[in-house]
């Protein structure tokens, strides 16, 4: 390229007009004035309103061009404007001064409005690239990050200058207007990065501690493991050894069918040597109708399936249509479209019930994508979603979809029914979230399910092994369960997606995923820290211990205790989370249950809360089945059991294994009295005393 060339490009480039939304929305956003705490809020400030970080820029241009009859722009004097000399504080700002009145951000601005500030909207912003995504550095060690932007016309650009730089954790990262991240505390971080609506996330990490871990010697079953491990290598965090037999039996029983191992099976599971006894104990479990109860439960709370006093009829086609799909093992994805798709009469039609959830198109909207999707798409009714990508034409679009649906004990779709989007005051036009508008589409939810249930999709088969994975081992790889976005990174990105792969692979099978996590190594693990990964809550490296369900914890108190509780006009017996229509019980009341009214997600605990243990140290819940004569405790006494066998009996039933030498020895010494008679007062105690324990009300 010669000279004149050379020249004439330069030119070029210099003569270009000043996009608006690419070039001025950016330097507005990078400033901080259309934060959530300036002129972005709902209510704007000082008599001047941006969109939330730019996510309108049609109505910035109008807000700063034609508003104030046009006094925020200064075309004979461009220095001047409001715009300009509000944020360079060449007049007073209460926001103070947000760039320098000869900087480049007020340069550009001038460029603008002497260009005669126009909107010609030349191009659009596909998508931004960051380097680097992943860094393994030493404390205190800095990195430099580069964004590159690149626009429908083809053009890539480095913005670095323009991005904003978010420390999730600013004490442990530090993240300079420039893009330089210096680490300040050991572990992984997240730093986001937002150019226009373009919001991601990058990842830093220090090693925990100095000394690496020999991954050889990590136990290792399959691919599970092979994710876990590497970042353990990568965190220098040592993984705890494998939990004893009795504590795998333990917590894959209650995990797998909510309920306490028999008693009369631990003693030949604990004695047998074979080595694939695990597996097939676990194939067992997943057989077993015991699971289908619940998981079916799980299942029921998810899809908040409630008990509905004047509709039970209802109620009881939804949750026994939902049991019927786990028994056959049908793929998650047949079941989301059915509840799509569904229609007829609710007492007789199962999956129609999906519809009487929400209470309107909105609200059905927003449950639909938090079960369906994994996201909180309600962030973007009254404004784009600040941290993800989802705009009010998707949440309201969405809600357009479902408008059309009648609701009443009939659930037909009908060629009417529209919600309002509320910026346009028009109907909102039915919409793929993300994706594409459906205007010409005679049934929208067909469309809706096809790109939901798709291979591709990047939510639908996520979501629900994530969800999976926190039931099984206490913490999603994505927190909260039910927002996922490239903002909220998993803490194992790689193994969330081949879960989902598996699990697509697999016909959407929940069984087999169950299967596959619950045979890793990491499930294995003993949830006693070792010394260097007991600061560890989200990596796995030992087992996270959890709180039991409400109804899982009424059915296992009544199994140790032998005495029932009693539900309604259920027979004496009835479990708990068989319970499709859940009467009044103040038993579940206490003991945390979920109303299901909304999400149950968030209100999943890994204790026993502050009030249910208050009701089990000295409320009636325990007291009055400790003294009940038919209790097994009295049953035990009548049949002139000693001390020692009282004390094994209640160490089998309620925490699934044989009391140590040390533990035997410390209750007789306190329970027996000088004439070697049951003290009942003391056993009483004991018994009361096992199940208050953290041992007994978690599964661990």
């Amino acid at each position: 390229m010669n000279f004149i060339t050379v020249m004439m490009t330069l030119l070029v480039v210099e003569a270009a007009p000043v996009d608006f939304d690419t070039e001025i929305v950016p330097i507005l956003t990078k400033a901080g004035c259309n934060a959530a705490s300036c002129h972005g809020s709902a209510a704007g400030r000082g008599g001047f309103k941006l969109s939330l970080f730019g996510g309108d820029p049609a109505w910035d241009f109008d807000e700063i061009v034609h508003r104030l009859e046009g006094r925020r722009i200064n075309p004979k004097s461009p220095d001047t404007s409001l715009v300009i000399a509000k944020p360079t504080e060449q007049l007073a700002h209460e926001g103070g001064t947000r760039f320098d009145y000869d900087g480049p951000e007020a340069a550009m601005l001038s460029r603008w409005i002497e260009g005669g500030a126009g909107r010609a909207r030349s191009r659009r912003l596909v998508e931004i690239e960051i380097e680097p995504r992943n860094s393994l550095v030493m404390l205190n060690d800095e990195v430099q990050l580069r964004v590159t932007a690149t626009f429908d016309d083809n053009r890539k650009q480095d913005v670095t200058d323009l991005s904003v730089f978010t420390s999730s954790d600013p004490a442990a990262v530090e993240a300079s207007d420039a893009g330089l991240l210096k680490l300040l505390r050991r572990g992984r971080h997240h730093v986001l990065v937002r150019f226009l609506t373009d919001v991601q996330s990058v990842q830093v990490t220090a090693p925990l501690t100095d000394a690496p871990i020999e991954r050889s010697e990590a136990s290792q079953h399959d691919w599970v493991d092979e994710e876990i491990i590497s970042t353990l290598k990568a965190l220098h965090l040592s993984p705890s050894d494998s939990a004893d037999d009795t504590t795998l039996l333990r917590r894959v029983s209650l995990h797998l069918t909510g309920r306490l191992p028999r008693a009369d099976t631990i003693s030949p599971y604990f004695l047998s040597r074979d080595p694939g006894k695990f597996v097939r104990l676990v194939d067992q479990l997943l057989d077993s109708h015991e699971f289908v109860e619940y998981w079916t439960y799980r299942l029921s709370k998810l899809l908040r399936i409630r008990p509905q006093p004047t509709n039970l009829p209802a109620t009881k086609a939804f949750h026994g249509w939902l049991r019927q799909q786990l028994e056959e093992d049908i793929g998650w994805d047949q079941i989301a479209t059915d509840l799509l798709l569904a229609e007829g009469d609710t007492h007789n039609v199962g999956p129609a019930n999906f519809y009487l959830v929400g209470g309107d198109a909105r609200a059905q909207a927003e449950y639909a994508s938090e079960l369906l999707m994994g996201v909180r798409l309600s962030c973007a009714n009254c404004h784009n979603h600040p941290l993800d990508r989802w705009t009010q034409d998707d949440y309201h679009g969405l809600a357009a979809i479902f408008a059309r649906v009648e609701r009443g004990r009939r659930v037909r779709y009908t060629t009417s029914g529209a919600v309002i989007h509320p910026v346009t005051g028009d109907l909102a036009v039915a919409r793929i979230p993300g994706t594409r508008f459906l205007s010409e589409e005679p049934d929208a939810r067909r469309a809706l399910a096809a790109w939901l249930t798709s291979d591709s999709n990047p939510y639908f088969a996520r979501a629900m092994v994530n969800r999976i994975w926190k039931a099984l081992m206490g913490r999603g790889l994505v927190e909260p369960t039910d927002d996922l976005r490239a903002t909220n990174p998993a803490t194992h990105p790689e193994l969330l997606d081949r879960l989902a792969s598996e699990f697509v692979a697999n016909g959407y099978s929940i069984r087999q995923t169950i299967r596959t996590i619950v045979t890793s190594a990491a499930y294995a693990r003993s949830s006693r820290a070792t010394g260097d990964n007991a600061g560890d809550h989200q990596f796995y490296s030992h087992a996270f211990s959890t709180g039991l369900e409400a109804e899982v914890l009424a059915d296992a108190i009544a199994d140790v205790t032998g005495i029932a509780e009693s539900y309604g006009n259920q027979p004496l017996g009835t479990r708990a989370i068989t319970l499709f229509t859940p009467p009044e019980s103040e038993a579940l009341e206490l003991l945390g249950r979920c109303d299901r009214v909304d999400s149950c997600e968030t209100s999943e605990s890994s204790t026993v809360g502050l009030t249910t243990k208050l009701h089990l140290l000295n409320g009636p819940l325990l007291n009055r089945r400790l003294r009940d004569k038919e209790g097994k405790l009295n049953q035990l006494i009548r049949s002139g059991a000693n001390t020692r066998k009282i004390i094994v009996e209640f160490y089998v039933l309620a925490m699934s294994r044989f009391p140590s030498d040390d533990e035997l020895g410390y209750w007789r010494d306190r329970l027996e009295s000088e004439e070697n008679r049951v003290d009942r007062a003391a056993v009483e105690d004991f018994v009361w005393g096992l199940l208050n324990s953290k041992e007994f009300l978690t599964n661990h």
